[in-house]
């Protein structure tokens, strides 16, 4: 060959826009078109991006093969770039295009470093060695690394991952997937959107229960809308008092996929006093006798999709009529500076529901959810308070259950908030109710 290497660049036309979405796929395919065409893989970097589109590199000990997707469009722009004569693009080319299921692909070959343009320079490499070589790795072994990101037009957070998904479906509602994270270990994710993680589920399910609980110790009937997870009805059922928690998740995947890969979140499922229901919430609220529970807790994801319709100044109308004379309400409500508008705009229809006084707001630190500081509310349709408690009880229970962030002082420190905070709860919007 008269030229150091060969380059082919690549388009690929009318793909499958779920397999340009799916970063596992496509780093798989990556690294085989590499190994089928000859080359020795040395390490492989993936980025799956939120909503959509995947980047990534393969390097070869030949060079490399590189990839940016628009799964919105079906396209896929692909480099394939080997050194020598021992490896053959174009197999990798028919294997890609195969594997991305595209209806036609372009090319273009360009031969790079013309040899009868170069002059060979001479030196000694003992001379640039400035200390000894690590020991190598096993032949064969590759260095994988593939990220997970969740992205909006500003931020993003990015989650390395093992590259071999655990779960993949889609059900009638979203796309419900667990991906196997270094940091965090398994995690869920719904449409693309964080839910939780191994590492640090327990701040999210121990603060939108254990709050409530304390708060008032006279709760006997609980209702779950959302939370299939299995998070909240797990610490929950914690509380002996309980005589019955009603769970309704609308979506029975993450259920499966849960009790399949986050085992320790999803542990309480077949616990006798709990009635677990596949349903549609917002139904089952609108057909819920009056002052039927104590404690409603709406554990949704964000408003987007079929958690949408709890967002709702309707819905939340409905559970304050599901409540007993003395219950509570407790939601998941956003981050107040990631989400902004939907936060102010929550906080103003809770209090023209429950009353000004009788709404108030509290805060996490979960690092895997935007911004890391989560937020949670607490309406009161009674006289029950979120600062009145039994400090003594709260202690002994987090010693007792081996809690891993709720105690007393985090109890009473969440409701202290930044003033930020205290700005956007000032109200600000009329809500039509």
């Amino acid at each position: 060959m008269n030229a150091l290497g060969r380059h082919i660049l690549v388009e690929f036309y009318d793909c499958s826009p779920e397999l340009m979405n799916d970063v596992v796929h496509i780093e798989n395919s990556m690294v085989a078109a590499a190994e089928t065409a000859g080359a020795t893989v040395i390490n492989s970097t993936f980025h799956h991006f939120s909503p959509y589109g995947v980047s990534g590199v393969v390097v070869i000990q030949e060079s490399h093969l590189a990839i940016h997707t628009w799964p919105e469009y079906g396209y896929a722009a692909v480099d394939l770039f080997t050194c020598g004569d021992s490896v053959d693009p174009w197999v990798s080319y028919k294997f890609l295009k195969e594997a991305f299921e595209a209806g036609h692909g372009s090319s273009m070959e360009c031969r790079r470093g013309q040899l009868d343009l170069l002059t060979r320079k001479e030196f000694n490499l003992e001379s640039l060695r400035t200390e000894a070589a690590a020991p190598g790795a096993p032949a064969g072994t590759i260095t994988r690394d593939v990220w997970f990101t969740e992205r909006d037009e500003n931020i993003a957070l990015s989650l390395k991952h093992s590259g071999n998904q655990l779960y993949k479906k889609d059900s009638p509602y979203q796309r419900v997937e667990v991906y196997e994270t270094l940091a965090y270990g398994n995690m869920l994710t719904l449409d693309g959107m964080v839910m939780c993680t191994q590492k640090d589920e327990y701040v999210y399910h121990e603060m939108i229960t254990h709050v409530p609980m304390f708060s008032h110790p006279q709760a006997r009937r609980a209702l779950v809308i959302g939370g299939g997870d299995g998070g909240t009805v797990r610490e929950l059922l914690r509380h002996e008092q309980l005589e019955e928690v009603t769970l309704v998740e609308i979506d029975e995947l993450v259920i499966e996929a849960c009790k399949l890969h986050l085992p320790e979140t999803a542990v309480s499922f077949d616990n006798p006093r709990l009635n677990l229901l596949v349903e549609d919430g917002i139904k089952y609220i609108n057909a819920c006798a009056d002052g039927r529970y104590d404690l409603i807790i709406v554990d949704s994801a964000d408003p987007v999709g079929p958690g949408e319709g709890l967002f709702t100044a309707e819905f939340y109308r409905q559970v304050y009529r599901c409540l007993t004379p003395d219950g509570l309400m407790i939601t998941q409500s956003e981050s107040p500076r990631f989400n902004s508008g939907v936060f102010t705009e929550i906080y103003d229809t809770y209090k023209q529901i429950f009353g000004q006084d009788k709404v108030h707001c509290y805060l996490a630190a979960i690092p895997t959810y935007p911004t890391g500081t989560w937020s949670f509310s607490y309406s009161s349709k009674g006289a029950s308070h979120p600062l009145h408690f039994d400090r003594e009880a709260a202690a002994r229970f987090s010693q007792q259950q081996g809690l891993k962030y709720y105690n007393e002082a985090i109890h009473t420190a969440a409701f202290a908030l930044p003033n930020f905070v205290k700005e956007l709860l000032k109200p600000s919007i009329e809500v039509n109710l």
